[in-house]
């Protein structure tokens, strides 16, 4: 029998005067797999900070059996600032301690591509927001835990990262863990329960995502078919009251479904036929073409080459390792940067929108609804079927209370499904997305997917989610790294299938697979610390128009100037980001 690791009784928290959970009572036995769902704000974090230890609940207690070690990878990375990556994964385990272990070899090979004494000795501090999620986890992964607590751990993971965690998670059998996160496919691959936090109580759920999806669909079906027979009684109640003595009548039969057909007579998400006529009519044929065209970021060569046609409804979900291009890609056919060289043609009727990784500034007094509404009051999405602002709100997770919260009080999540509204109400017909489930909790994201089901336009997609991915998009190219762009017929199982293939040789020769000259990495190192003074200076640049735009905030024509040079020092900081991870790699390589 399972060891219990870990028990919450009646435990209560609460933030001002709303409550987060009331009297929740729940258990963690060894080697449990427990996904948390719920809208965001509901409480998920807050849960695991409780268990954690890290906050305190209102009323209630947690109890822990005394032989369980609890690691906690929290949103926000705790770690010293001025420690190096190997002091805080390692701590002060001596080289021979560690370097003879086959389990944090692997740990090392799957989340940073091998043993590398520069990536040791370099600043927590200074690292990525990808590294630092890496080098968190790769600490958690390594060190002697009974039960890890996950909170979003997907975040700046690409597909082939997220695949690999997942693999690895299975294999620990002996480890329990306890994941909140957005990526479904992560959920349906290492969780066996799945908890959902919902106005304060926690509700139980067997299986993984899926599972959860069909037994709360089948709950809802049965608390409908509750409520129907209970207002039917109350209407021959109220009859009875009326005539007198009611007449004899026959029960009506109610037949309980399996789950499975629950969604046996549901028609495809899209109907590909109808799409697509429709976005010939707003399209045309030419929509995006390349020829022979070259991508660069900085001096770094990314793709060569490219002769690419991107049609009318097409649904064309990006897949490719950190530092290959995808982003860069993208802000070339958003026409955002232009081609080293070769040509690209737009569509004349081709309206792009581009969601990008990056929030646009909004004026911070501006409320939800008003913010979307200076855009469009009503926007089109196909078959006569239209959507007021405030509707278009509400399907990305705006209720009517909170379309009216100044923008200035947004979240960062919010913020992005703001930023997402606003191009949404300008009827593009070419919608691309980079990054785009980042910050969503599971509920909102659905909506998403159930909104673009409907979008009769071309669309293109980045994201490390691969459930959003596959629900979403009917084609996948890939970027390896080799300045091609693949097609992938098989989508995203074909990606890592090639990704394998290409790692498998240099995982076998050790040393000798790495090919650069010494000359080579010594450019390479010149160029990275080139970058990084880039980078310095372009974040202080933002920093200080920032400060400049907060200052001018009554003077229309001086905010709307600081505006365009912000956007132009932040686009520009991505594409030195972008040069500094390609660097990185290759000097990894």
């Amino acid at each position: 029998m399972a060891r219990n690791l870990v028990n919450i009784e009646e435990v209560s928290k609460a933030f001002d005067i709303r409550p987060l959970l009331v009297k929740v009572s729940l258990g963690i036995s060894e080697g449990e797999r427990i996904g948390i769902v719920g809208r965001n704000g509901a409480g998920k974090s807050t849960l695991m900070r409780i268990i954690s230890a890290e906050e305190a609940p209102d009323a209630g207690r947690v109890t822990k059996s005394n032989a369980t070690n609890i690691g906690f990878l929290a949103q926000i990375d705790n770690a010293d600032p001025l420690a190096t990556v190997g002091e805080v994964v390692l701590g002060d385990r001596a080289k021979h301690e560690w370097a003879g272990d086959s389990r944090i070899r692997e740990i090392f090979t799957g989340l940073f591509g091998g043993f590398d004494d520069h990536l040791f000795e370099r600043i927590f501090g200074q690292l990525s927001g990808g590294e630092k999620r890496r080098v968190g986890l790769a600490k958690l992964l390594i060190d002697d835990l009974q039960l890890i607590l996950l909170d979003e751990p997907t975040n700046h993971l690409d597909v082939e990262g997220v695949a690999w965690l997942a693999n690895h998670l299975k294999k620990r059998t002996e480890l329990a863990v306890l994941v909140v996160t957005h990526d479904r496919w992560f959920l349906d691959e290492i969780t066996e329960r799945t908890w959902e936090v919902v106005q304060g109580a926690v509700e139980e759920y067997d299986g993984g995502y899926s599972a959860y999806v069909l037994a709360k669909a089948e709950r809802s079906r049965q608390s409908a078919a509750t409520e129907a027979r209970r207002n039917n009684l109350i209407r021959k109640e109220l009859a009875w009251l009326r005539r007198g003595a009611p007449a004899r009548t026959t029960k009506p039969k109610f037949r309980v479904d399996a789950a499975n057909e629950l969604i046996s007579a549901e028609p495809a998400p899209r109907d590909g036929s109808e799409l697509l006529k429709f976005a010939l009519n707003r399209l045309g044929k030419t929509v995006l073409e390349t020829k022979d065209m070259q991508v660069k970021a900085g001096d770094k060569e990314l793709l060569s080459h490219l002769t690419w046609n991107i049609g009318p409804g097409d649904r064309i979900g990006i897949v490719g390792i950190n530092g290959a291009g995808k982003s860069t890609l993208m802000r070339v056919l958003a026409s955002e940067l232009a081609p080293a060289a070769g040509k690209l043609t737009t569509g004349i009727t081709v309206k792009i929108a581009f969601l990008t990784q990056h929030l646009d500034e909004l004026d911070p007094t501006w409320r939800v609804l008003e913010a979307v509404e200076k855009v469009a009051q009503y926007v089109e999405l196909g078959k006569g079927k239209t959507l007021s602002a405030s509707q278009l709100c509400e399907r990305l997770g705006f209720d009517r209370d909170g379309q009216w919260t100044p923008v200035g009080d947004l979240s960062g999540g919010e913020r992005r499904r703001l930023q997402l509204t606003r191009l949404l109400m300008d009827a593009p017909n070419v919608l691309m997305l980079d990054e785009p489930t980042n910050d969503f909790d599971i509920e909102t994201l659905t909506e998403l997917e159930d909104l673009l089901d409907s979008y009769g336009g071309t669309l293109l997609v980045v994201s490390h989610d691969r459930y959003f991915l596959e629900r979403v998009c009917d084609r996948f190219v890939g970027l390896l790294g080799d300045l091609q762009l693949r097609d992938l017929p098989r989508g995203v199982d074909e990606y890592l299938e090639l990704r394998q293939q290409q790692s498998a040789p240099n995982q076998g020769s050790g040393n000798k697979g790495k090919t650069s000259s010494a000359a080579e990495q010594r450019q390479l190192k010149k160029d990275l610390t080139r970058v990084e003074r880039q980078i310095e200076k372009g974040k202080a640049e933002v920093v200080r128009l920032t400060a400049e735009q907060e200052d001018s905030a009554m003077d229309s024509g001086k905010l709307l100037e600081i505006s365009e040079q912000l956007s132009k020092v932040v686009a520009e900081l991505a594409v030195r980001e972008e040069e500094w991870l390609s660097i990185t790699l290759a000097l990894e390589a």
